[in-house]
């Protein structure tokens, strides 16, 4: 199922970008636009969305009195991600404190984009693949947005290698990085430093394999 999502932007032109971004992704719908945060707040009530894409500069109020509002509401949650060109330090950390799932600073490319929403789709399947009651390494899990047990070197997003990692996991055989790549939503050169890493701390091996004109090749697949 998609996850219907509600944009918030006070300019049109950005919003309709954002819409774009998201539209070329199947895992999402984009059920509406709001410009204000009023209207965003009405919003939230009448299309019950999933997620919120929330400025931080509305006209109108704060993105942040939006966002405790949000989460001091009664009715069915909402996943609240902040998309802003507001970086000051203060800000963040209140953004942070009323409970906003992530935070992505303006200006941004859409690849950058795109990697930040696969990371919030695979922070929410990993909360629905976990039980009702957690031990403390599932809270730990979710705290952190990190995989079990995987120390990341730098440069490294440790849900990003959940995508890798499932990729592996889902394939009856090896994968190249270029086939990680397109399961996973990034480029092959991505996809090889994730791969290697793997093959690193002895979570995946190499396969060797030929590729066009019979040169020689590497397919992965999960130890």
């Amino acid at each position: 199922m998609s996850v219907r999502t509600l944009v918030v932007d006070d300019d049109f032109a950005v919003a309709a970008i954002h819409r774009g971004f998201l539209e070329a992704m199947p895992e999402f719908e984009v059920v509406g636009e709001a410009h204000r945060g009023g209207e965003a707040l009405r919003a939230v009530e009448a299309l019950r969305p999933d997620l919120v894409l929330l400025d931080i500069h509305l006209p109108d109020m704060s993105g942040l009195e939006v966002l405790a509002r949000l989460r001091a509401r009664s009715g069915p949650p909402v996943d609240v991600i902040a998309v802003t060109a507001a970086r000051e330090r203060e800000t963040v950390r209140q953004a942070m404190s009323r409970g906003v799932d992530n935070y992505l600073v303006k200006p941004f490319t859409r690849t950058a984009f795109i990697d930040r929403m696969r990371e919030y789709l695979a922070q929410r399947i990993e909360v629905q693949r976990l039980g009702q009651v957690l031990d403390q390494d599932e809270v730990d899990q979710l705290m952190h947005h990190r995989p079990r047990n995987l120390v990341m070197p730098k440069g490294l997003s440790a849900v990003t290698l959940r995508l890798v990692t499932d990729a592996l996991r889902d394939s009856d055989s090896d994968l190249s990085a270029q086939e990680v790549g397109e399961r996973a939503g990034m480029s092959r050169v991505s996809a090889r430093r994730y791969l290697e890493h793997l093959v690193t701390i002895g979570k995946a091996e190499v396969q060797p394999r030929y590729g066009m004109a019979n040169r020689p090749a590497h397919g992965y697949r999960l130890t």
